[in-house]
């Protein structure tokens, strides 16, 4: 078993996350078996609670775990399959070691941060030690935090148990470049890694970060200076394209060679022909789309950071050049649609909030009668159903209880409700404890769009939400009959995903399928979402 420990340094944000996919990525091109993990040092539980604004957006694991962006990156860049054991925040640290001590099992000595909440850091390490040949763990935060002195002594002595060869440290740190004298300066690599080795963590390669790139007399300079030989001073200069280049610029590089030879691992082939065909799609695509992303957070990149992936996976399937149009929902209820003229595709996301719901209405409409390509998720499905109930089925004033508890006809209700025999409406603060998390099973209706898209009965998705379709109206919605439910669950409690039949593309799904896209396999409904706004602009 083999051990990688990425740390940042310098700044934030340094692209730690990015780096350990890429670096995934890489040895699986040489056909190991890896496995990421993602330390938190922030004392939430998980991210389920976070402010997207500030943190960015929740990304939801197959078993259902509210996890950091950064897992969103190890799944899209690798194969493999993570669960809630991949992700570690000092909530989950601090509250195992305070049950444990309330039960005993300490017995009496005084619980101290090492070797207590070490030890439980080292034993999630452990954990995750098995189905994979390497194993790589990202330290969130930067080296000289006072949160993230506990995960850095963790590791430090969780190396010293291992054997020698088993463990390798990667740090992360910028190199900036100082406009004004036209040059990059390395002193805050310096004192990054002086502060690692002040806490006894010798970094083996330092990946630096930059604009521009690192001439010979820099990485000499970083080598003597941070004690790593020159060959592992490697260049991480910003992609001209895409993320989905980095995996290829490492490994120009020579990162994945001298991995395997510090790890002592067998330097088998490496085969990047997927991430070659990815960015050449990528560089020169044939045509280009504009697609309106409805929504209050839309202009924060990684609020909607798997969505905007997601499209971006489409894109590259179809052979097209992706232009996001930023939609304020506001703006759609006081200044009109203008907004939405002129974009080949409408998308409405799952950001819940009483500023969105309208505005999400409105575009779900002017999508349906103006023949405009559509797809809503979650939220973005509730704002169909309303607004189909309203418009179409003269329910009008439809609501979901969510924004409106005393609606006349409640289209949308708490899951809880949904699934208890009498579909009463709740109030808003009894349910919210309640929520469908992770992946769950969905019947597909054979004859639909939704069936041609996947080509099976029965899919698989993740889901994040409090809020269902109110199964009481679905008579009305078939009874209309342009309004199709293609999806349900399994035993048909929950409506999963709806389209409309004389429409080029218009369907909404309650779960989250952005979960599950990848750069070389985009998720079907993206991909068809994407060829049918294409197909629009072109007709």
């Amino acid at each position: 078993m083999k051990y990688i420990f990425v740390t940042g340094g310098v700044i934030s944000s340094v692209g730690k996350g990015l780096t350990s996919a890429s670096i995934g990525a890489l040895l699986e091109s040489r056909g190991y078996r890896v496995k990421l993990q993602k330390f938190d040092p922030y004392l939430n539980v998980d991210p389920g609670n976070m402010n997207p604004l500030q943190h960015g957006e929740v990304y939801v694991l197959k078993d259902g775990g509210e996890t950091d962006l950064d897992l969103g990156h190890y799944e899209r860049f690798t194969n493999t399959n993570l669960t809630r054991k991949n992700s570690l925040t000092s909530g989950q640290v601090y509250t195992t070691v305070l049950e444990k001590e309330r039960k005993g099992a300490y017995a009496g000595v005084t619980v101290q941060v090492i070797p207590h909440v070490t030890d439980e850091i080292k034993n999630r390490i452990k954990e995750n030690s098995n189905d994979c040949d390497v194993l790589i763990s990202e330290i969130g935060g930067t080296t000289g935090d006072i949160e993230g002195l506990p995960y850095l002594e963790a590791i430090r002595e969780f190396a010293l148990e291992q054997p020698f060869g088993s463990v390798i440290f990667i740090h992360v740190t910028l190199v900036p470049y100082i406009s004004a004298m036209r040059e990059l300066k390395t002193k805050p690599t310096q004192h990054s890694v002086a502060k690692l080795r002040e806490i006894g963590i010798t970094p083996n390669i330092i990946i630096c970060r930059c604009e521009h790139p690192l001439n010979k007399e820099l990485r000499k300079k970083i080598s003597l200076f941070c004690n790593v030989p020159y060959e592992a001073v490697i260049e991480e200069k910003d992609v001209d394209h895409s993320i989905y280049e980095l995996p290829l610029v490492l490994q120009r590089e020579n990162l994945d060679p001298l991995i395997c030879k510090l790890l002592q691992l067998e330097q088998r082939p490496s085969d990047m022909t997927k991430w070659q065909n990815v960015v050449r799609s990528i560089i020169a695509p044939s045509s280009s789309i504009r697609i309106g992303l409805v929504g209050k957070n839309v202009g924060i990149n990684d609020a909607h950071k798997s969505l905007q992936e997601a499209l971006f996976h489409a894109c590259i399937a179809n052979d097209t050049r992706l232009e996001v149009v930023r939609v304020d929902p506001e703006e759609l209820e006081t200044s009109g649609t203008k907004a939405l003229q002129n974009i080949d595709a409408i998308l409405a996301p799952g950001v819940s909030g009483i500023h969105e719901v309208e505005g999400k209405i409105l575009a779900a409409q002017y999508a349906r009668e103006n023949q405009i390509p559509f797809l809503g998720i979650c939220l973005g499905m509730q704002a169909v159903v309303i607004e189909y109930a309203r418009n179409v089925l003269g329910l009008k004033s439809a609501h979901s209880v969510e924004f409106n508890p005393s609606t006349e006809y409640p289209v949308i209700i708490p899951l809880e409700t949904a699934l208890s025999a009498d579909a009463q409406p709740s109030s808003h603060k009894q349910h919210r404890q309640t929520m469908h998390l992770g992946a769950h099973a969905c019947k597909i209706k054979s004859g639909t769009k939704a069936y041609s898209i996947y080509a099976q009965d029965q899919i698989s998705e993740r889901h994040r939400n409090s809020y269902v379709f109110n199964s009481k109206y679905l008579d009305l919605f078939e009874k209309e009959g342009n309004l199709i439910v293609s999806g349900r669950s399994t035993d048909d409690s929950l409506v999963e995903l709806v389209e409309l039949k004389n429409h080029p593309f218009f369907m909404a799904c309650q779960f989250h399928p952005e979960f599950q896209s990848k750069p070389h396999s985009p998720h079907p409904l993206f991909k068809e979402f994407v060829a049918a706004a294409l197909a629009a602009k072109r007709s």
